[in-house]
């Protein structure tokens, strides 16, 4: 697989590409990475339905997310909420019509056409407190201790440097502030030509670690009270995996030693010890 410049420039253009489709080609594809992945047939593979929750806006579900971070994310009125890999804005306007007029909601990307895309519609809706900046999660264009939730659906697994989103959502969320993420983990190991091929990358799966390793992340970064919200296996159809598997190695990867799954996982930072009211000290 390529360096760290080269996977971001891959998910850049192949998002740029996204941001131009429908939903319905998005969900057709692995994760909306390619509409020639699934072949002719129709899927949702790794999205959840937005449509039920209050603040849903058709034009900003890009059908590319693999949970539902924002209905897990305890936000409350008033709050600051900071969406990773914003997209065209679908949970920041979920999250907006939680945190009212009092809130405020930024979303953040680092592709173009998802940051137009996004504005244009915040502007339709005449939402002030929706806020878009272009930039990359793993130095957010925000100053620490500003948010009291982050959310963020499907993106880590696009994120070469996990570690150091971990670490940016640490400087920026509040003492006591929490984040609830969707995400693709693994349990097992893909077989190792996945790795090596772009549309997996950016179709969240070769870009996925162990699940292990990813809540391992969170607590070494000094996050508390971590706890995995929801959890459903991906089942990616036949035609996806004759794209790139032998009949063998697709019966060897349906023989259970490989689980894709999308987790929603939830933390809080703690509150700096001996900082007035935290009752720690």
């Amino acid at each position: 697989m390529q360096n760290d410049q080269e996977l971001k420039s891959l998910v850049r253009e192949k998002y740029s590409a996204i941001a131009e489709q429908s939903t319905e080609q998005n969900t057709s594809s692995c994760c909306g990475a390619t509409a020639s992945c699934c072949g002719d047939e129709v899927y949702s593979i790794m999205s959840d339905d937005y449509t039920q929750l209050n603040g849903y806006v058709a034009d900003a579900d890009l059908g590319l997310g693999c949970g539902l971070p924002t209905a897990f994310a305890q936000i409350k009125e008033g709050d600051t909420v900071i969406d990773l890999g914003s997209g065209a804005g679908n949970d920041c306007f979920v999250a907006r019509s939680i945190v009212g007029e009092k809130g405020k909601v930024i979303g953040i990307d680092f592709t173009d056409k998802m940051i137009e895309k996004a504005r244009t519609n915040a502007e339709k809706m005449g939402y002030n407190n929706v806020e878009f900046r272009q930039g990359d999660i793993e130095q957010m264009p925000v100053t620490a201790n500003v948010a009291d939730v982050i959310v963020s659906n499907c993106v880590l697994n696009l994120v070469p440097n996990k570690r150091a989103v971990f670490k940016e959502i640490y400087r920026v969320l509040k003492p006591g502030a929490h984040f609830s993420i969707s995400d693709i983990v693994l349990e097992g190991e893909i077989p190792e030509k996945w790795k090596q091929i772009a549309e997996l990358y950016a179709g969240c799966v070769s870009g996925a670690i162990q699940k292990s390793e990813y809540l391992d992340f969170i607590t070494q970064t000094g996050f508390k009270n971590s706890t995995v919200q929801k959890e459903k296996l991906i089942s990616i159809p036949d035609d996806v995996l004759r794209n790139y598997l032998s009949e063998e190695e697709i019966a060897d990867y349906k023989s259970g030693k490989l689980a894709i799954k999308s987790i929603t996982v939830y933390a809080e930072k703690p509150v700096a010890c001996c900082e007035p009211g935290s009752g720690c000290c």
